[in-house]
């Protein structure tokens, strides 16, 4: 394997990583749950998008042709997880869960 895609898919892995340890770390530290929803839907979603584009790379060198496995899950995965934070989030306003006091706005009117 040559070295430059070698590094190439090291990046894409280590890139990965990162996003989807600012994801989890997200989900645990950020206090209710409008702000925790950002973790899982973005850094999160990009973390292993980062790592499927790496397994991408590597399947592709190895066997010869072009893997669409892995492209088809992170298509998949980029439109499933915006439309199911948009349910999560739709179902919190609904049952109104409570807020902390530093989350600005408010995403339902106090009189209905």
């Amino acid at each position: 394997m040559p070295f430059w895609l070698e590094l190439l898919i090291c990046a894409c892995l280590l890139l990965g990583s990162l996003f989807a340890l600012v994801g989890a770390i997200g989900l645990y530290r950020l206090p209710d749950f409008f702000t925790r929803l950002h973790g899982p839907t973005k850094a999160t979603t990009l973390g292993v998008g980062g790592t499927l584009i790496a397994s991408m790379l590597f399947f592709a060198h190895h066997t010869g042709s072009l893997s669409l496995h892995e492209l088809l899950i992170t298509l998949f995965l980029f439109l499933t997880a915006p439309v199911s934070a948009h349910i999560l989030s739709k179902a919190a306003m609904q049952q109104k869960v409570e807020l902390t006091e530093r989350t600005h706005g408010q995403p339902w009117d106090d009189d209905h």
